[in-house]
């Protein structure tokens, strides 16, 4: 089977610094450079994601898989190791990013569509659906600062779905919005397997992993701790919570 990506030797570190000098009058003051430790979030990581399928990634708070997620769709670049990629790839990590907060929800799917690659025909052309999914069209002409955070994530999802990505990243989205918008969301990570599309999510819920999920990789400080099929590693993860 073909994979949509190959994680291979993947580390991120991260400073710490401890006295950071703000500027070089304080540094000049100390009469030393800001110390600092180097932290590991992600310590030699290696998987593969067969395409077409829908891949978790778990562990405890703290434990590098949004980091990880993070890594996967390029907003950070590893220390050390590589990721290789089969396809576009569309990314949904983090409430609101990639909307300005003074624009409208209209103008922002615009703009937020533009970022993942989209053109303003195709933008055009899906706009009705991108607003219909979201369920916010009361409000599409609002500046989404007056939006709720379940409204910011449904409509960050409406767009990235919409550009008909290969491989999508996203960190999260099943624990914003109601009860119906995660059933929307199921129902579309369904359809994107039977498209042969590829989903890698990070989530803490259990349920929602066993259900959805062909494989998982838990991480705990770091390290890969298992990756294989979905009920075996979840029933290891939670095994070790005792």
């Amino acid at each position: 089977m073909i994979n949509a990506v190959e994680v291979r030797h993947v580390s991120k570190q991260f400073r710490l610094h401890h006295e950071r000098n703000q500027s070089l009058k304080s540094a000049i003051m100390r009469g030393r450079i800001s110390r600092y430790e180097e932290f590991t979030a992600v310590n030699d990581v290696s998987f593969d994601v067969k395409a077409g399928s829908t891949f978790g990634l778990i562990g405890s708070n703290g434990s590098g898989k949004s980091t990880l997620l993070k890594c996967l769709a390029k907003i950070y670049s590893p220390n050390s190791g590589t990721i290789n990629y089969n396809g576009r790839m569309a990314a949904l990590l983090e409430v609101g990013s990639g909307f300005h907060h003074e624009l409208s929800g209209k103008e922002n799917i615009y703009l937020n569509g533009s970022i993942l690659g989209m053109s303003k025909k195709e933008i055009d052309r899906k706009y009705d659906q991108i607003v219909d999914f979201s369920g916010v069209e009361k409000f599409i002409d609002q500046p989404i600062k007056n939006y709720s955070s379940g409204m910011y994530v449904r409509l960050g999802f409406s767009v990235a779905i919409s550009v008909e990505p290969d491989i999508l990243v996203a960190d999260e989205v099943l624990a914003v919005g109601d009860e119906d918008f995660q059933r929307k969301c199921m129902n579309k990570f369904k359809d994107f397997k039977e498209e042969g599309r590829t989903v890698i999510l990070v989530s803490h819920s259990m349920g929602s992993v066993k259900s959805m999920c062909d494989e998982v990789a838990w991480l705990e400080k770091g390290n890969l701790q298992a990756v294989g099929e979905s009920n075996a590693v979840v029933e290891q993860y939670l095994s070790s919570l005792g």
